[in-house]
């Protein structure tokens, strides 16, 4: 059986997670909006799935837009330009690393930022505060091999190919003009980590703002699904969304964080999942069906809703 592509390794990203939040979703969907679509992991998996074969993927980040766009339309485009990109890497691939990166402050070029993405540290990109991409090579390896990018740049784009609408607004024009029989999947900038600031899109969202959206989206019995917090052994990143919004919260166990293994502590990573009331009204047996029989441990906690 084969896997489900993704594109690069990338902080916040989750794919790791995806199978268990696609559980929480209706079997087809008319269309998944994902309004921060990082690198469209969720949007994939479903499409791997058939849950839907209709996608609005929306990043602030343009680049990124702009290199998913150009992944799944013309995937030997990209997949050509990344191979020479990484085959330029010669003795000194530190040096061609920052040429790179220098180049793409300059340009914007998608294919530059792919070689970026796949080279630089932990997947983690960050920008200063004049908007240029800052992240520091990883000197511990060259980037993900040509071919392997070429067979998954060519499996998401057999996935998406005419299915996708690219966007790089606002998540709250993202927000108003989506309809019921949409289902809205939103993973914004992780509180914990980047607080008021976010280095992935230059600002970061207001904590008001974000619930008077979900208000906006229960208001139209819009379906959706929330990646917001989470915590690790003691400690709880971010703030918790309010109750008020009638949401269900889910616990995932993620696991060991790196850090922790390599500090040899033995803190758990949990992230929290929150389902909409439009979605849990339909489906309470079978989440609380998928819950029961997980292998991972999923915790309902029922004083939300």
């Amino acid at each position: 059986m084969t896997s489900v592509p993704h594109l690069v390794q990338y902080q916040g990203s989750k794919r790791n997670l995806a199978s268990d939040i696609l559980q929480f979703l209706p079997k087809t969907l008319d269309r998944l909006v994902e309004p921060f679509a990082g690198t469209a992991a969720i949007s994939i998996a479903a499409a791997y799935q058939k849950i839907s074969q209709n996608f609005w993927l929306n990043d602030l980040n343009q680049p990124l837009v702009e290199l998913l766009e150009l992944i799944v339309k013309n995937p030997e485009k990209i997949a050509t330009g990344y191979e020479n990109i990484w085959n330029e890497q010669h003795s000194n691939s530190l040096e061609h690393y920052y040429q790179a990166r220098d180049k793409f402050n300059r340009t914007h070029d998608p294919q530059i930022f792919l070689y970026l993405l796949a080279r630089c540290v932990k997947g983690s990109v960050r920008y200063n505060s004049d908007g240029l991409f800052n992240q520091s090579p990883d000197k511990r390896r060259k980037g993900t091999q040509p071919d392997k990018m070429r067979k998954n740049i060519e499996g998401i784009s057999r996935l998406l190919k005419n299915k996708c609408r690219f966007t790089c607004l606002d998540y709250r024009e993202v927000l108003s003009t989506v309809r019921q029989g949409d289902f809205i999947y939103l993973d914004p900038p992780y509180q914990g980590v980047c607080g008021n600031r976010d280095t992935r899109y230059f600002s970061g969202i207001s904590f008001d703002d974000f619930v008077i959206a979900l208000e906006d989206l229960n208001r139209k019995r819009v379906a959706f699904v929330v990646s917001y917090d989470g915590k690790r052994g003691n400690k709880t990143f971010g703030n918790t969304l309010p109750e008020e919004l009638g949401l269900k919260k889910i616990e995932i166990e993620v696991g060991r964080s790196s850090q922790a293994t390599l500090l040899g502590q033995e803190e758990i990573t949990i992230e929290f999942l929150y389902l909409s009331p439009s979605l849990f009204r339909n489906q309470t047996s079978e989440i609380e069906s998928y819950i029961s029989r997980s292998r991972k441990q999923l915790i309902l906690m029922e004083k939300y809703g």
